[in-house]
């Protein structure tokens, strides 16, 4: 090889050896700088990052807050949830675990199917539920017999209860699993067997009583399996609620009462409800369990809708409850006076039609307290055709009748008041006949128990109280305790006057259609108004063929009703009672008031002061008339 080739050839290979060192440098230069970037730039986050992959934060749930009665009693609680764990990884053989396990606790073969599904879908060493609501015998059972039952465990967690069942169930509600509905970004509602409330006290105050979740830090393997826990942050429990409904009389209420009735009693002062009860109701504590379909189909085709709370939902119209609502409209607007007379010869013609008073003979001439007293339709049918609807109407609403309520149940029905123009908007004229019928409560008055309860308790307190169930929430009482919280009516204390005497002379003067429900001595008196609705139309012909409500099916016979308060000379509670069908207002929901009032009076009321004269002569103070003012 020559001088000059060997020359060309250590060039060429020094210059490739220039050139790998130079890539090797560049390379070692790259490297160092992807070193220096993750170590000192972002190091923190790779960190943090791998710390995230070690440690799992997991929600805890926190007690659900309890629901207390006016005394301090329990109606919602929370009671330990005995449930069987498998964990598929720690059983050798899980079908033979099942076998053995089902011969201590029977497993329906849906169950058996269920769990099998259940542990396919996730990792073998995450656990899955076999039976929740365990009895301590049968959580007891299993534990002596663990040795023999290898996954199995027993865990403990919480599940809602109400002592008073049935009860209370249309006022407190229930919880139930979460529907998508119901999400609303709080990550504790996606924790398995995380409850809501889906009705009642229950539904409305939700985020109060269902508190904050807490934390716990677990360490993990790289495929999430838990190596031990490493922190621990309870959660904040729900806040407990008290409300206004006494319990003791919300049972004995319930207990006097048939299907289709509904009671409220309410404290006339400040609208605090103090009982609702309607018949029939269900138990609240089943759907904590998870309700059957047979179950769910019984409630819904049940005629007596038993899910419904008739106190708030059932809507009937009033009757001569609602006679009260047209004579004060009456005063207001002076198109009659108290000492005006009109006469009652039995029935009322209006052009070619005769509308007919329930007392066929009439009740001759009579005043707006007399009127009142004997429940005379006419009376009242002429002065609805002096007043119009509308004023009726207005009235009826400052009374608390065809309007949104306060009270917290949800799905609660305002009513309906009709009115002139109401009736323009469905292209209908508005005929004078119409007014008339509606002077006695009847027509398109559509009305629920808890308006006319509230509508009692505004005439004996003359202020726009409002029907609540809340008195404190977290210990700290609510808005609207006091009478003075509520604004008055605006209505002449003389106009208010009248008609409470007239209420007193309907249970305690002869003559007054509710001489039933006077209420025993030293109880004071008991002021009211009867009141009957049809709900089948009565012709002429049946008329003069000596129509019998009696001998007719019960669907067909009216409804009856009661609206009063007590005591009359410093009213307390106010009430109202609907028996669906029950005939007349008289023969079924008078005398079913007062046996409530009584249990009310008797249960509530404070002791008496002591007086000069002794106890018997309070009673009687207590007991006595009204000034005769205006009687017929």
């Amino acid at each position: 090889m020559s001088r000059r080739e060997e020359e060309r050839r250590r060039a060429l290979f020094t210059r490739r050896a220039l050139l790998l060192g130079a890539g090797q440098l560049g390379l070692l230069g790259f490297l160092g700088y992807r070193l220096q970037k993750l170590q000192l730039e972002e190091g923190e986050r790779y960190a943090t990052l791998a710390e995230e992959n070690r440690i799992s934060t997991r929600l805890l749930a926190p007690p659900r807050g309890r629901i207390l009665d006016r005394a301090g009693r329990v109606v919602a609680a929370n009671a330990l949830n005995w449930r069987v764990l498998l964990t598929a990884e720690q059983a050798e053989d899980v079908g033979a675990t099942l076998a053995t396990l089902s011969r201590l606790l029977p497993l329906a073969e849906g169950e058996v199917a269920r769990i099998e599904r259940d542990i396919r879908r996730r990792r073998r060493f995450v656990p899955v539920v076999v039976q929740e609501f365990l009895s301590w015998e049968e959580m007891a059972r299993i534990e002596a017999n663990a040795p023999d039952l290898p996954g199995i465990s027993v865990d403990v967690g919480t599940t809602r209860t109400y002592p008073l069942a049935e009860h209370l169930a249309h006022v407190v509600g229930y919880v139930a699993p979460p529907a998508e509905a119901d999400m609303d970004g709080d990550p504790l509602l996606s924790l398995p067997g995380i409850r809501v409330g889906r009705a009642g006290i229950e539904r409305h105050h939700e985020r109060v009583l269902r508190g904050r979740a807490g934390t716990v830090q677990m360490e993990v393997n790289a495929v999430g399996r838990v190596i031990r826990e490493l922190d621990r942050r309870e959660g904040v429990a729900g806040r407990e609620v008290r409300i206004s409904v006494d319990a003791g009389l919300q049972k004995a209420v319930r207990d006097r009462i048939e299907e289709g009735t509904s009671v409220v009693v309410m404290d006339a002062r400040n609208g605090e409800v103090l009982a609702m009860a309607s018949q029939p109701g269900f138990d609240p504590n089943l759907f904590s369990s998870g309700i059957s379909a047979a179950q769910w189909r019984e409630w819904t085709r049940s005629r007596a809708t038993p899910l419904i709370n008739k106190t708030t939902n059932g809507l009937y119209a009033p009757g001569s409850t609602f006679k009260m609502v047209v004579g004060l409209a009456a005063l207001e607007a002076r198109v009659v006076t108290p000492t005006d007379r009109l006469t009652c010869p039995g029935h009322y013609d209006l052009g070619d039609s005769r509308f007919h008073c329930w007392n066929r003979r009439g009740h001759g001439a009579l005043d707006l307290r007399g009127a009142l007293k004997q429940s005379c339709d006419v009376y009242f049918y002429e002065v609805a055709r002096r007043l119009g609807i509308d004023r009726i109407a207005a009235m009826a609403k400052r009374l608390g009748l065809g309007v949104e309520l306060e009270i917290e149940l949800p799905g609660t029905r305002p009513g309906f008041v009709p009115t002139r123009e109401w009736r323009t908007r469905q292209g209908k004229p508005w005929n004078l006949g119409d007014t008339v019928v509606h002077g006695i409560g009847q027509g398109f008055y559509q009305l629920t128990p808890l308006s006319l309860a509230t509508m009692a308790a505004r005439l004996a307190s003359g202020r726009a109280v409002q029907p609540h169930l809340t008195q404190a929430i977290g210990g700290r009482p609510v808005m609207g305790a006091r009478a003075e919280d509520w604004p008055s009516l605006g209505l002449a204390e003389r106009d208010l006057k009248l008609v409470r005497e007239a209420m007193w002379a309907v249970v305690n003067e002869a003559g007054g259609t509710a001489r039933v429900a006077q209420l025993p001595p030293g109880l004071g008196a008991l002021a009211g108004k009867t009141g009957t609705t049809q709900v089948r139309r009565v012709s002429r012909e049946q008329r003069e063929r000596g129509f019998r409500v009696e001998s007719q099916p019960r669907e067909w016979r009216p409804h009856a009703l009661f609206v009063a308060f007590a005591p009359y000379d410093d009213p307390r509670y106010a009430i109202s009672v609907v028996v669906e069908h029950g005939t007349s207002g008289s023969g079924a929901a008078a005398p079913l008031a007062r046996e409530v009032m009584v249990e009310v009076m008797t249960r509530l009321r404070p002791p008496a002061a002591p007086q000069a004269g002794g106890a018997a002569e309070a009673g009687r103070l207590a007991e006595a008339p009204p000034p005769a003012r205006g009687r017929p």
